[in-house]
């Protein structure tokens, strides 16, 4: 869809989205899937995954500053490498795939990412007790790697990851915004050589800066104020249908 054919309507569901993702960075990383579903409705699927990493980077950038007193970059290293991996095999996937295809995988990766998101929810003592092992490493970063390059959606795989390991929500923060800042970086000349981030989409990104700002300032102060089990009720009702939708048509 082109910036000159969107409605209002359009303009307001991409702000929400801008919105979402932002807020999704303070803490509540499941709400990414709402960025992504309406970028894949609005503009279509493959497109909407170029169109979203600048906005990542922004978000990332915005809020590294915010959580760096809680991590080491030396905590990042473990996951970057087999993240990296993952990376480079869903550039391989994604340079293959017309906009069908993107379609039906991002509905496929979202609603694994909403399983795991449920799990992460409802089997917090499990996942503690599996172990901080190099295969678990690998795997989570390999995931994380295809999942974000194929719709940017691996949050919920980095949030198993850290309970794992443990961490508290301060530590989850602050290594998670340092990796996903170097992840985002590191793709961004895969996405400019598939020719879906361009001169076009980057003034799209420009007019959404708002809706990333907004996010971010009142996810910052509201997030602990959030009924949480009731948020994600919601989220995941309506991640379900939407990844069915793009499933479906």
């Amino acid at each position: 869809m082109e910036m000159s054919t969107l409605s209002w309507s359009h303009w307001f569901l991409a702000l929400l989205g801008a919105f979402s993702l932002g807020f999704s960075k303070t803490g509540f990383p499941g709400l990414a899937l709402v960025n992504v579903l309406i970028m894949a409705e609005l503009f279509g699927a493959k497109e909407s995954v170029g169109l979203i990493l600048p906005l990542l980077i922004v978000c990332d950038v915005t809020v590294y500053p915010m959580f760096r007193r809680y991590a080491k970059w030396s905590q990042v290293w473990p996951i970057l490498l087999p993240s990296c991996v993952g990376i480079l095999v869903g550039y391989g996937v994604l340079s293959a795939m017309d906009n069908l295809m993107a379609r039906r995988s991002i509905g496929w990766i979202i609603l694994l990412m909403l399983g795991l998101q449920i799990v992460r929810t409802y089997q917090q003592a499990f996942l503690k007790r599996l172990p901080d092992s190099t295969w678990f490493r690998w795997v989570s970063g390999w995931v994380i790697g295809v999942s974000t390059m194929l719709a940017n959606a691996a949050g919920p795989v980095y949030a198993i990851y850290a309970l794992v390991h443990q961490m508290p929500k301060e530590r989850f923060l602050g290594i998670g915004a340092r990796c996903f800042l170097l992840i985002n970086v590191i793709k961004l000349p895969f996405m400019t050589d598939l020719q879906i981030i361009h001169a076009h989409s980057l003034l799209l990104d420009l007019t959404l800066l708002p809706g990333i700002f907004a996010g971010i300032y009142l996810g910052k102060r509201l997030i602990d104020r959030i009924p949480q089990k009731a948020f994600e009720c919601l989220l995941y009702l309506f991640s379900a249908v939407a990844g069915v939708r793009l499933l479906m048509t």
